[in-house]
């Protein structure tokens, strides 16, 4: 049964309701699984206030587990990971799969942390280190260099000092522009982050620079998963541009192998017709969480 518990705000999930209320089926019923907790954070480094979605392993507030710590996955985009009712295209469905492959042992309970978006074109700039000259040349210059600093002096102490943690070093992992940040993010905060899911990255931004960035790397994550699907761009599989967001994916898988100081376990999965959506970022995430943090 899909429930959603403990969650701090009511106001927000009336909210939730209402946007997604529609004329002949009423309002939408959450598709949550488990506990998730929407908790308000504002940004000391960005001057904003955004949601972030905590969703809590079963067995977390048990008695029993009172002093137990747990690893923690923080993924970017929350709206679209958990419930169909906040996201406009599909969810990954983060909670179902966790609830199951916890149940199976597959992988240990862990913490997932959502951190939203900002809406618009503030998602880009927020998340970019780079301009994207090849898909988006007229927006602005973006802001993502610092999204880094964000994560470290705004969103992990936050969650450390309301939730019982293992760690840093941590996993993130996000798609497409939110896969950029992820990768920015592990490439610069070694410290912070070990664990990488980097779902259909948009590797074309700076054309290219994140090739480039990670071409002679002394350190990379211990672990990254990389998704990616054949047709990217179109149905079309001809496409040049689907054969060139494999392309990059590949580049990037190779890179990230070559690392000068450790020796990194990388997964390229490349998925025939995956496009670039929830629903293919969630067929994958079973493999990727398995891969990251599974028995090895």
């Amino acid at each position: 049964m899909r429930t959603m518990k403990a969650t701090r705000f009511p106001i927000v999930l009336l909210a939730l309701f209402a946007v997604c209320a529609g004329a002949q089926t009423g309002p939408c019923a959450p598709t949550v699984t488990g506990t998730l907790e929407i908790v308000t954070l504002t940004s000391r480094l960005f001057q904003n206030t955004r949601n972030l979605r905590v969703w809590l392993p079963p067995g977390y507030k048990d008695a029993g587990n009172a002093s137990r710590t747990y690893p923690v996955l923080y993924m970017l985009d929350a709206r679209s990971l958990f419930d169909k009712c906040t996201s406009s295209n599909g969810e990954w469905q983060i909670d179902e799969t966790l609830t199951r492959l916890i149940a199976q042992h597959a992988v240990p309970p862990l913490i997932v942390v959502g951190i939203d978006a900002l809406p618009g074109e503030g998602r880009g700039f927020e998340y970019l280190p780079y301009k994207d000259t090849v898909s988006a040349p007229t927006s602005p210059d973006p802001n993502g260099k610092r999204f880094p600093d964000f994560l470290a002096t705004d969103v992990l102490p936050f969650i450390a000092s309301r939730y019982r943690v293992k760690g840093p070093p941590y996993g993130i992992g996000g798609s497409s522009y939110g896969a950029v940040a992820a990768l920015y993010a592990l490439l610069n905060r070694s410290d912070l982050f070990d664990l990488g899911l980097l779902e259909s990255p948009s590797l074309q931004v700076g054309n290219g620079q994140l090739l480039r960035d990670t071409q002679f790397l002394a350190k990379c994550p211990s672990r990254t998963f990389i998704g990616v699907g054949t047709t990217e761009y179109s149905s079309d599989a001809p496409d040049p541009r689907n054969r060139g967001f494999v392309g990059l994916a590949q580049h990037l898988e190779a890179n990230l192998k070559s690392c000068a100081l450790n020796e990194a376990a990388v997964r390229l999965a490349v998925q025939p017709g995956g496009t670039h959506d929830p629903k293919s970022w969630g067929s994958r995430f079973a493999e990727a969480i398995q891969f990251l943090y599974g028995s090895h």
